[in-house]
This record gives structure tokens, C-alpha cells and sequence, in this order.
């Protein structure tokens, strides 16, 4: 049996084109036949495996075109209709199990919806062609197209559905022979090795015969040498020969017998030696047909995502449905409006040719007059003939007055009817002007705007631009406004005075459309990361970027940062000095993007290389290590001019920023922001004594009291968490049960007090994940996926742990994970 599928397979690339190829499978049938209970086991995990897709690549209408090779060959040819499970043959039907035929009609079912749904809905859409003045035209897509290369691929995927029913069915007959040849080997391999014994014992009986022999000559030799008489040598020389001829004759009729066996063993022996290549040979065609098979799937998944995108452009083409109505409507108006100028203008130009063949028949009076005067006619008839000409010449006069006043009022209504035209023009190219500039541009990764304000910022840090130009073009990347695209590509080839000049033509003052948020932390995910600090912090600056807000990030410059994950890292030409033991100490700034997200890097030239230690955390001075950190980090929020709606400060390494921020760089003009504090884990709160808070500027006895920084179980201690706790304007944790938990005196590791106090400002929230790095729902090592909207796969997860680790499952509620240390 064989069948020629042809399949078509989609491929966007830079240009979009349609691509097919067909693909020639072919299975073969075994003679036997066995039972399909294996490969409806198989059927239901292919059917299981389809509805992980991942997402495809957008294919737009108007990049496909005709093709005759989406046609299937074959048997899809007779067949007007799509193919169901009941063109399989009586003898196949009756191999399959129920279950196998189940699955078999849901798949195609399933099939038979997705493609009826995009059918109605791609049907639905007529679109019609607009053709616009000046040539401005608006291109038809070739819908008829789209609806038949569906269809095509839907027989292509029944089809599929078909061949791979009767591949699983001859793969199971192949196996059972396969066993059965196998058993057939094993029996004669045992007959092979008792026929090798016997034929050993037969050799051994041999050797002793010819012991014998030689015994018997000794024999014969003695009684020769000791003169016995002939008759007794002659009779024993007759008895022994006898007996022995008898038991040899006996002996080499076995080993006779025993070597035809054999030879008729080894003669199985080949043919089943041959049976077994062949069986190898359908092994390695039951390999090539699982691969083409394999590639068939993948086919069909690529051929089912791009039905799916084809169904997202079919929305995409109602909303262009709606907005061409609306632009046929004005220039069907426009039309009617330059329709009924033009009959006006036609009936001024009548008006005109009437006028100037009246002013031929003046002409011809006039020659005629001059006529009469030559030839000196009577006075009477002249003088009445004159009258005659006065009163026709002044009719004329007036109706050439009215004709010029009704060309005047039309020539004014033309004229006006073009103004109104050229006006609802422009106002139609000013309101799509205005949409585009409006709309932010998704065309241009993260990265590239990351990498655009960080080139921005470095010119106002040098001194290469005004604090005013510096904060416009900072909202027009905000806003991923597509000139400040069009202006970098643009200058690729200019140096950095062109550049800077390019910009500045751009700057204006474009509304705000989102929250400047700044994260000062200690870790950050992928490049510098101890716990899970840092991928919330990752996490939750891309989920803000991807809803249109500005988000920022300040770290230390580790000596162990993983360099080669920062992309476009660089040094700023700029020092940045803060305050510290009473003096101020350099910083160099580095700028580079991390996952997308602008990140700047504080290096400190301090005598004491705080973070040139090998680690993040663990020194002995790890509270003078960020609160310099911490100081150094609003100094270049400061000095970089930026005035940021929300400042997030995490843990007790950065919880120095809120009182920081309060006491020392609003009165200087960093007011703008609001402070939010997250602490993660309340069992770290870097305590120290009193005194080692004046190194960073601030006032210990100012803030050494209970109300503010002073720890609750030592007076001479203080707490930067508290002091976190008290001055930010709002305070987060990881969930909602954790905040419960910390406001007890068990789990508040002596804050609970503070936090009952704020508790207003206080709140839970409950950690999520980034999906671009880990999705439960895609990954395919989960024995069972799950996602929010359903967490069912959680629970079979676990007893599937539970059961791989060895793990008792009488508790099913007991959770598992790691404890922290006490």
C-alpha cells in the first residue's frame, strides 16, 4: 500500500515568500496481521503533543499568492470532499481499537471546526479597493487565495491523519512478525547447539575407537612376540576385528546421520539468517517511514500555527474593513463635492461661448456700420438703422454684463468647492500624520530604545546637552515615538556632533504616557544573582516596560558581574562624587542593556574596593558597602537630571535610599519621586551599631530614635529595614500571606510592631514569573503542563516527584521545597 501526500509548509522570513514542497511517503503492508493496542497508545500521545505549539511567525495576506502545487495528488484528487476515518479499509477498521478510533474522530473533528471557523470568518471580509487622489491607492489581498490554501491544507492534514493510522497499523504487524521470527531463531539455535553436542560426544567415541585399535595391535604384537599358537592368534585376530568392525560401522552410520542433520540445520540456519536481514531491512524502513512520519507532524504543526495566524490576520483585516468604510465615505463625498464643481465649471464654459459669439455678431455690426458710413446711406434709413444697432448693442451689453456676473459667481463657487476640497484633504493627512507620530512604534526591540536613552543620558552626563533637551527626548524614547527610530537609522553614518544635531531638531514637548520608575538594588538576573531577588527584579522591570513605562536600573559594578551578558557596555566620559567619612570620593558610571532594560553601573574609586571582593555579599563592612552604594546611586540621579516618579529600593542593602532621599537630595531638587520599599525576606535586616550611620551623611542622632531608624532590640543599634519601613510611602512583600506572617511577633523578627504601626501603607504582593525565561505551560520536561487558568498539572506534578524521588505520598498536602536557615 502507498500514498503520496503532498504537504505544504510556510515560511516567513525577511521577504515573506510561500514556499512548497512536497514530500513522497510511502508504507509498506506486512503479510501479518496483530493487534493496534501500542499504536493507539501512540496516536493519543501525537494528539496530545499538537497542543503544545509554540507561537508562529506572522504571514501576512498580502505575501501569499496562487499555487497549483497546494493541490493534493493522489487519492485527494477524486475526492471533492475532506477525507474522514471511513475511507479505511473494513479489515483496518477491525485492527483498531475503540479507543485509537476515538481519538482518531476528535483529532479530525477538531480539524473540521478550525477550518469551518476560519473559513466564516475569512468570507465575511470584503474589502473593497480605494483609489484616493494623486494615485494614493489602497492594494486588494487576494482573500480567494488565502480561503483555498486552507482549504488545501485541511484535506493535506486529513490526509495526514489517514497515512498515519495505517503506518502505526503496519508498524505493529512488522513488530509481530519481527517476535515471531525471533522465536523461530531462538528454537533452532537450541536444535544448532544439541546437534554440536552430539556431534562432540560422537567425536569422542571415535578417539576411543581408535584407542582400542592401537590396544589391539599391542595386543597382537605381544602374542606374536611370545610364539602363541597361529590358531589362537588367528582367532583372536578374527573375534576382535569383528566386534570392532561392528561398533565402528555403528558409530560412522550415527556420525552419517548426525552430519546430514546438520548440514540441514546449517541450511535453516541461512534461511533464517536471510529472514532476519529482511526483518532488519523493514526495520530500517519502519525507521525511515517514524522519520517521515515525524517530519509529517511537524508539518502539520507548522501548517496548523500558520492557520491560527492566518485567523489573527482575519482580525486584523476587520478592523482595515471598518477603517476603509470610513475612507470611502469621505472620499465619496470629496467625489460628489469635485462632481458638482465640474458641472459648474462646464456650464461656465457654455456661458463663455455664447459670450464670444456675441461679441463676433458685435463685430460684424460694427464692420457694417462702418460699411454704411463709407457708402453715405440716407440719413434716415442710418440714422434709424443706428437706433436699431444702439438698442441691439446695449441688449447685448446687459446680457454679456449678466453672463459675466453668473461665470464670476460659478468661477467663485469652483474655486471655493476646490478650497473645501484641498482643505478636507489636508485635514485627512494631518489626522494620519498625527496617528502615526501617536502611535508608539512596535517594531523595534527593547534593546534598541534601552540603548538609545542610555546614549541620550551619556550626552547630558558629559556635558553634550541641555537638562531640557535631555528630558524631551527621554519622553519621546518613553513614548517609542518613530522618529527618534527614523533619526538613529538615519545617522548610522554620521559622527556624534551630527547626531547629537539630528536630535535636537526633534525636540518638542510630547505628553507623558506612562511612570518613570528606577529600581536601585543589590542583584539583578542574569548578571548578577545570589537568590531570587534578582529575577524579580528582571522580571518585574520588563512586565512595567511592556505596559509603556520608563523603567531604569542602578547596581553595583561587581568584579564578578557576568560581563558577557550586558550588551553595548561602555564607560560614561564623566565622574559622578559623593559623599563619604567626611569627604567626597570619585565614581565612574558604565551604561549597558540587560534583558532588554537599561542599566547603570556604579564603580567606586574608594580606597577599600568595595566591590572588588570576589562576592555580593558577606564582607565584614557589607553596611559602609551600600550605604556608599546607596548615596552614590541619587547623587547620579541628581547630577543626570532626571526626575523619576517612583524610586524602588529593595532590601536592607538599598533600604539607606529612603531616609537618603528625605533628608538630603529632595531639599536639593530630587523631590519628583515617591519611594517604594519590597522587602523579600525579613530574616536579613543589616543591623549595626549607631555610629556607622553618620559615614553616609546622615544625622545619627536625628534618626537613632524608636520612631525612625533605631533597632528595636538594641538602642544602640540601627535597623535599615525600619528605616526603610518608616520613610518609603509604601512598603511590599512577597504575598499576601507572608505580610500576614511578619505582622505577628513569630514571624516579624522584631519589626512586627513597625510594620502594625504603618500598617496602611503596608501590603502583600504575590510574586509572579517571567514567562520568557520559564513557562509551565510550554515546557515540555513537566510531565503534565499547566498554567494560571489552570493549576490541575501542579498536584500530577508532584506525586510524579514524589514518586520519582522515592518520597512517601501519604501526605498529600505536605508541600515540597528547601528551608531556610533559622
Amino acid at each position: 500500500m502507498a500514498t503520496e501526500l503532498s504537504t505544504c509548509f510556510f515560511s516567513h522570513g525577511s521577504i515573506g515568500q510561500l514556499n512548497c514542497n512536497h514530500v513522497n511517503v510511502r508504507y509498506y503492508r506486512s503479510p501479518s496481521r496483530r493487534s493496534l493496542a501500542a499504536s493507539c497508545k501512540m496516536r493519543q500521545r501525537n494528539s496530545s503533543s499538537q497542543q503544545k505549539r509554540q507561537p508562529a511567525k506572522r504571514i501576512f495576506p498580502e505575501q501569499l499568492s496562487t499555487n497549483s502545487n497546494l493541490q493534493p495528488k493522489g487519492e485527494a484528487e477524486s475526492d471533492p470532499e475532506y477525507p474522514t476515518t471511513s475511507t479505511i479499509t473494513s479489515s483496518t477498521r477491525e485492527d483498531i481499537s475503540d479507543d485509537h478510533a476515538d481519538t482518531t474522530i476528535a483529532v479530525e473533528h477538531s480539524n473540521e471546526q478550525v477550518s469551518t471557523t476560519a473559513l466564516a470568518l475569512l468570507e465575511d471580509i470584503n474589502i473593497p479597493s480605494v483609489v484616493a487622489n494623486k494615485g494614493e491607492q489602497l492594494s486588494g489581498i487576494h482573500l480567494q487565495d488565502l480561503i483555498g490554501m486552507i482549504r488545501h491544507a485541511e484535506k493535506n492534514i486529513h490526509l495526514l491523519n489517514q497515512a498515519r493510522i495505517r503506518a502505526l497499523e503496519d508498524l505493529q504487524k512488522i513488530l509481530g512478525e519481527k517476535a515471531a521470527l525471533q522465536g523461530e531463531i531462538n528454537i533452532l539455535e537450541m536444535r544448532l547447539a544439541e546437534t554440536d553436542a552430539r556431534m562432540r560426544v560422537a567425536a569422542q567415541e571415535k578417539i576411543n575407537v581408535e584407542l582400542l585399535e592401537a590396544q589391539l595391535e599391542k595386543l597382537r604384537n605381544e602374542l606374536s612376540s611370545r610364539g602363541g599358537t597361529p590358531e589362537i592368534v588367528h582367532d583372536a585376530h578374527e573375534i576382535v576385528p569383528l566386534a570392532h568392525n561392528n561398533g565402528f560401522n555403528s558409530l560412522t552410520e550415527e556420525l552419517n546421520k548426525f552430519r546430514t542433520e546438520n548440514m540441514s540445520l546449517k541450511v535453516d540456519l541461512q534461511e533464517l539468517k536471510a529472514e532476519l536481514s529482511n526483518v532488519k531491512q523493514t526495520d530500517e524502513r519502519v525507521e525511515m517511514l517514524e522519520k517521515e512520519r515525524s517530519l509529517l507532524e511537524s508539518s502539520l504543526k507548522e501548517l496548523e500555527t500558520n492557520l491560527a495566524v492566518s485567523q489573527q490576520d482575519v482580525a486584523k483585516l476587520s478592523t482595515l474593513k471598518s477603517e476603509c468604510k470610513t475612507l470611502w465615505e469621505k472620499v465619496e463625498h470629496l467625489q460628489a463635492l469635485l462632481d458638482n464643481a465640474t458641472k459648474q465649471a462646464d456650464q461656465a464654459i457654455l456661458v463663455l461661448q455664447q459670450n464670444q459669439e456675441l461679441r463676433e455678431k458685435v463685430d460684424r455690426l460694427e464692420e457694417s456700420l462702418e460699411e454704411a458710413n463709407v457708402y453715405k446711406l440716407s440719413s434716415e434709413k442710418l440714422q434709424g438703422y443706428n437706433e436699431l444697432m444702439q438698442e441691439k448693442i446695449k441688449l447685448l451689453e446687459e446680457r454679456l454684463q449678466r453672463s459675466d456676473e453668473e461665470i464670476h459667481s460659478y468661477v467663485q463657487l469652483y474655486q471655493d468647492s476646490v478650497k473645501e476640497f484641498q482643505n478636507t484633504l489636508d485635514t485627512i493627512k494631518e489626522e494620519s500624520k498625527r496617528r502615526a507620530l501617536d502611535e508608539p512604534v512596535d517594531d523595534m526591540p527593547r534593546e534598541f530604545w534601552s540603548r538609545v536613552l542610555l546614549m541620550i543620558d551619556g550626552w547630558f552626563l558629559e556635558k553634550k546637552i541641555q537638562t531640557d533637551d535631555a528630558t524631551v527626548l527621554r519622553e519621546m524614547i518613553w513614548k517609542r515615538d518613530g522618529r527618534i527610530r527614523d533619526a538613529y537609522m538615519a545617522c548610522k553614518e554620521k559622527n556624534e556632533p551630527g547626531i547629537i544635531a539630528t536630535f535636537l531638531r526633534m525636540t518638542s514637548s510630547p505628553t507623558r504616557s506612562g511612570l518613570h520608575v528606577i529600581h536601585i538594588a543589590a542583584e539583578m538576573a542574569p548578571v548578577a544573582k545570589v537568590g531570587g531577588l534578582g529575577d524579580v527584579l528582571t522580571g518585574l522591570s520588563k512586565a512595567l516596560q511592556k505596559r509603556g513605562h520608563l523603567v531604569e536600573v542602578i547596581l553595583p559594578k561587581y568584579d564578578c558581574i557576568q560581563y558577557e551578558r550586558i550588551h553595548d557596555f561602555r564607560a560614561l566620559d564623566m565622574v559622578v562624587e559623593s559623599y563619604f567619612d567626611g569627604r567626597l570620593f570619585k565614581n565612574k558610571v558604565w551604561v549597558g542593556t540587560v534583558e532588554g532594560l537599561p542599566v547603570y553601573f556604579i564603580e567606586p574609586h574608594h580606597p577599600a574596593n568595595f566591590f572588588w571582593r570576589g562576592q555580593l555579599y558577606g564582607e565584614h563592612d557589607d553596611f559602609k558597602r551600600f550605604s556608599f552604594f546607596s548615596r552614590a546611586a541619587l547623587e547620579l540621579l541628581l547630577q543626570a537630571g532626571k526626575k523619576p516618579d517612583i524610586i524602588h529600593c529593595h532590601d536592607w542593602q538599598t533600604a539607606f535610599v529612603a531616609p537618603l532621599y528625605w533628608d538630603l537630595y529632595a531639599p536639593k531638587g530630587l523631590n519628583s519621586a515617591r519611594i517604594c520599599f519590597t522587602c523579600h525576606n525579613f530574616e536579613y535586616q543589616g543591623t549595626a551599631p549607631a555610629s556607622e550611620l553618620a559615614s553616609c551623611g546622615l544625622d545619627v542622632h536625628h534618626l537613632n530614635r524608636p520612631d525612625r531608624m533605631q533597632d528595636n532590640s538594641a538602642h544602640d543599634r540601627v535597623n535599615p529595614v525600619k528605616g526603610a519601613i518608616v520613610f518609603s510611602n509604601i512598603v511590599t512583600t512577597v504575598s499576601p500571606t507572608y505580610a500576614q506572617e511578619v505582622r505577628t511577633a513569630q514571624g516579624g523578627q522584631g519589626l512586627h510592631a513597625t510594620l502594625n504601626l504603618h500598617t496602611k501603607k503596608f501590603v502583600g504582593v504575590l510574586n509572579g514569573i517571567d514567562t520568557d525565561v520559564w513557562n509551565p505551560a510550554t515546557d515540555s520536561y513537566l510531565k503534565v503542563q499547566y498554567s494560571a487558568n489552570d493549576l490541575q498539572g501542579k498536584l500530577e506534578n508532584k506525586e510524579a516527584l514524589r514518586k520519582h524521588l522515592g518520597l512517601s505520598s501519604a501526605d498529600v498536602k505536605r508541600p515540597l521545597g528547601r528551608l531556610l536557615p533559622k
